[in-house]
């Protein structure tokens, strides 16, 4: 069976701090597979209200998931206040990665993610351009 392998930046732009809740652990006692998906998309909050953003304003667009992986690693455990890298690469004229390194509270990392984002315009509901002033603050440009 074939994995997931996500290739990841050399370095990150952004850390956030994420604390497991209770709420966040399934029956096995670990935190589950979609609440990761709900810290990294916690963590991307973070990072777009960091750089003067949000997800239904980022330069005058909207942003959209349109694809997600995750490289499960180790398990995560209540208590733990995960510190969540954050970097923004792959800049195309309407879209961008963001990478997520996860690490628990011994600087392990528990978990990789990738997602993709589109910009969009709610109001004409159609892809739109990536702003300059986007590509260049979230890039680090």
């Amino acid at each position: 069976m074939s994995r997931i392998k996500i290739a990841f930046p050399e370095t990150f732009s952004f850390i956030a701090t994420i604390p497991v809740r209770i709420t966040d652990l399934n029956y096995g006692n670990h935190v589950g597979n979609d609440a990761v998906l709900s810290i990294i998309h916690e963590a991307r909050v973070q990072f777009l209200s960091h750089n003067g953003y949000a997800e239904l304003n980022c330069g005058g667009v909207g942003l959209i998931m349109s694809d997600v992986g995750i490289e499960f690693k180790k398990e995560i455990f209540y208590g733990d206040v995960l510190a969540v890298q954050i970097a923004a690469i792959n800049f195309s004229s309407v879209g961008f990665d963001l990478f997520y390194r996860i690490l628990n509270k011994e600087n392990v990392v528990v978990a990789l993610a990738k997602t993709g984002m589109i910009c969009y315009n709610y109001e004409v509901k159609k892809i739109a351009a990536v702003p300059a002033e986007v590509k260049a603050k979230l890039s680090g440009e």
